[in-house]
């Protein structure tokens, strides 16, 4: 493998963003998985809390050593880089050089989530707020819908591995 590649996994919460990153980084030699959600777990939660980009930061920092550390795969999960200006904030304070950056967005139908929001006993509402935004302009986009984690999981490495095989 010519350059390392960053694989950003994000959608919405309950959609299988940290169960299918966890399957799929364990398939891949000389890897690491990064949850970026845990580094936006403040209490109270607001988006509107400037204090979140000091998340974004821990999440720049650890993605960053990971690469430095020569890992030919690093895949980084987190809901909150569907955004554009919150995942170009993140991808611009790397201070890796020469990686590739794949992008994926999960998504499902509402009464998938739903369903997966009650199996998880999350006490919150089910909220589709994050399920209903744009992707991310590049990502290749993938419905969780009826599929089982590994069949999310090979259809994501024909991606990895097909994009792998050509310069970037």
């Amino acid at each position: 493998m010519s350059k390392q590649k960053l694989i950003i996994i994000t959608g919405s919460p309950c959609v299988g963003k940290t169960t299918v990153t966890d399957k799929l980084f364990t398939s891949y030699e000389n890897s690491a998985f990064f949850d970026g959600d845990w580094a936006w777990c403040v209490n109270p939660f607001s988006l509107d809390d400037p204090r979140l980009r000091n998340g974004d930061k821990t999440m720049s920092f650890a993605l960053s050593n990971y690469l430095n550390s020569n890992f030919d795969y690093v895949f980084f999960s987190s809901v909150v880089v569907v955004d554009k200006a919150i995942r170009e904030a993140i991808l611009k304070d790397i201070t890796a050089e020469d990686y590739s950056v794949l992008g994926f967005t999960l998504t499902c139908s509402e009464e998938t989530l739903r369903e997966r929001h009650k199996k998880r006993g999350d006490a919150n509402e089910c909220s589709f707020f994050w399920l209903h935004l744009k992707p991310y302009e590049s990502d290749h986009v993938i419905n969780t819908d009826n599929k089982s984690v590994q069949q999310i999981v090979d259809e994501m490495k024909a991606i990895i591995d097909h994009e792998g095989n050509y310069p970037q």
